[in-house]
């Protein structure tokens, strides 16, 4: 049995992966390219297992235990700005490549969140990566995963094979959830809030927390509509000292999505917030099609300028006062 084989709704990548190991093309270099949430971990994990393991169990479970030198995975930092630091990149991680495989033919260094393992607007160890991938050793692979893609430096993305994740399925989503133990009253609305991803629908579905971020994005866009310059700016300062600041965003940007679609006629059904298609009615009228568009423009905008560390009391500031000006 494949590894690959427990990657779930990614046909698309799990057949290119297996075509490469299969006629014995595997690239040095990979970028596995997707929203979070759909498996481009999972499938970095298992394509390597696949081709280390050869379908050994024991070396398989190894691999599971992060005890085998051939696999290995660096994830960015839990602390500061996440970054890997270029020391340790240059002394502890890429050395390694000069020396590997170990034990097995091949060897995989896997970079999950590399956007923010190696942000552009902090070059330094990004710059070294690319040093070690423009001078591949033999049966030395990378593979990157990234939902940010043009996060990372131009040359780092030509260097790799590209490899695309799509967003998930409600039905596998929904066997996620309920194999979580998320109640039926929850999955619904959490689904349809995901986008496809199933970090977010786990995040939506714990604790009420649609239902709160719900009525949060409905008491933004009531501030945007109505209230006073004072009043954006204390909204600002609340929203920047949640910890779940980003989520609550993207739902906000849902939210502006589905009011630009639904004024264009499009029924409320299979929209995020479906749930709440009365109130979406009675906003529509309130903004045009263009000027909603124009609104998730600017929350993405947002969001990229806080992934890239800019201050969030000063993004927040622009953000609510954009959205204001285009009422």
């Amino acid at each position: 049995m494949s590894a690959l084989d427990s990657v779930r709704a990614q046909d698309g990548a799990v057949r290119a992966l297996s075509r490469a190991r299969e006629h014995g093309r595997i690239a040095s270099a990979y970028l596995f390219d997707g929203p979070s949430g759909v498996g481009k971990e999972l499938a970095a994990v298992a394509f390597a297992t696949d081709v280390v393991a050869g379908g050994d169990p024991h070396i398989v479970a190894r691999i599971k235990s992060g005890s085998h030198p051939d696999v290995r995975v660096f994830g960015p930092r839990d602390e500061g700005k996440r970054n890997i630091q270029v020391d340790v990149l240059r002394n502890e991680i890429l050395p390694l490549a000069q020396f590997a495989p170990f034990e097995a033919a091949s060897t995989f260094f896997i970079f999950p969140e590399a956007d923010v393992s190696f942000p552009v607007f902090q070059p330094e160890a990004a710059n070294a990566l690319l040093k070690t991938l423009e001078e591949p050793r033999p049966n030395v692979h990378f593979i990157l995963t990234s939902e940010r893609p043009d996060s990372l430096l131009p040359t780092i993305r030509s260097r790799c094979q590209r490899v695309r994740f799509a967003r998930l399925p409600d039905a596998l989503l929904r066997d996620i959830l309920q194999s979580e133990g998320v109640t039926d009253d929850s999955i619904a609305p959490a689904i349809a809030l995901s986008a496809g991803r199933a970090d977010v629908a786990l995040a939506l579905a714990k604790d009420g927390a649609v239902d709160a971020l719900t009525d949060l994005i409905l008491s933004v866009d009531d501030a945007v509509r109505g209230s006073g310059p004072g009043a954006l700016v204390e909204l600002s300062e609340q929203l920047a000292r949640r910890a779940d600041l980003e989520l609550a965003l993207l739902t906000l940007q849902t939210f502006y999505r589905d009011v630009a679609v639904t004024s264009l006629g499009v029924p409320a059904e299979g929209l995020g917030f479906s749930t709440r298609g009365e109130e979406l009615q009675e906003r529509i009228t309130s903004v045009s099609s263009s000027a909603a568009a124009a609104r998730v423009s600017l929350i993405h905008q947002c969001v990229r300028s806080m992934q890239q560390n800019a201050n969030r009391q000063v993004a927040l500031d622009s953000l609510l006062f954009g959205l204001r000006n285009l009422c």
